[in-house]
């Protein structure tokens, strides 16, 4: 066989063997994707919850307590709060506890540790004789402490305040006052929280309105928990001289996070 003709012979045999390796070879397979970005939290989150109690024996005891808390929060320098706590118990068929506060409150970020807020609160407790307490407040926060797991903000402002007590025409009175807000994540949905805010006639410091709270939230599913709150409210000047200067009110609840 000349060169030429065993040249012509084996060129096509190495092209059907090289087309028949490829065609053995596995597909290669894609490059793997990366994971999906979380999406962004709801600009709306808060919570409603209730408790009740009720005891029978000696004594004839009923306690109803009802809350929520709402947060506008789209991510921006803004910010909404809203919350609500009401309070009601009988003892022995006589009304012992009737207690309503609300606040509306927005926030400013001017810094990353500093901001703005001005806030809208109102108080009404038939027990401490107040018939109605408006307090419509604004100043400057400072955020202590700024991490994922634990929060500590304080501020202080200024403002006015109505107030109505029985049997006697409204009160208005500048006012200046100060807060501080603590809260630590024991897990991601279970934490413990402490809050304190004073309200002081302007002309008259010994004239104030402290609230003290502390509580243990703990989960009970994703979306559901238990909490346990102290509330503390003491008026250093109560209307009279027949209603007791401090309240103290443990709060048990069964919260729904939405």
């Amino acid at each position: 066989m000349s060169r030429v003709a065993f040249r012509a012979f084996c060129l096509p045999l190495a092209f059907v063997a090289i087309a028949s390796a490829a065609a053995a070879q596995p597909p290669t397979s894609p490059p793997p994707q990366p994971p999906a970005p979380e999406p962004p939290p709801p600009p709306w989150t808060g919570s409603v919850g209730a408790g009740f109690s009720l005891n029978r024996g000696n004594t004839a005891t009923t306690n109803l307590n009802a809350a929520f808390e709402a947060t506008h929060d789209p991510k921006t320098a803004s910010v909404w709060k809203f919350k609500g706590l009401y309070l009601r118990g009988s003892t022995n068929g006589e009304l012992a506890v009737d207690r309503l506060l609300l606040e509306a409150r927005y926030e400013r970020t001017l810094s990353k540790r500093v901001y703005g807020f001005a806030q809208l609160q109102f108080l009404e407790d038939q027990f401490k004789s107040i018939d109605y307490l408006w307090a419509p407040s604004g100043g400057i926060g400072y955020k202590l402490v700024a991490t994922d797991k634990t929060t500590l903000n304080t501020d202080a402002g200024l403002g006015a305040k109505w107030e109505k007590n029985p049997n006697a025409d409204v009160r208005t009175d500048l006012v200046v006052t100060a807060a501080d807000k603590f809260e630590h994540k024991l897990a991601k949905d279970s934490s413990i929280t402490q809050g304190f805010s004073a309200l002081w006639k302007a002309s008259d410091f010994g004239d104030a309105l402290y609230t003290f709270t502390a509580g243990l939230a703990a989960a009970l599913t994703k979306r559901t928990q238990i909490k346990v709150e102290l509330l503390d409210t003491y008026a250093s000047r109560p209307p009279t001289v027949k209603v007791k200067k401090n309240d103290v009110a443990l709060i048990t609840a069964f919260v729904y996070k939405f």
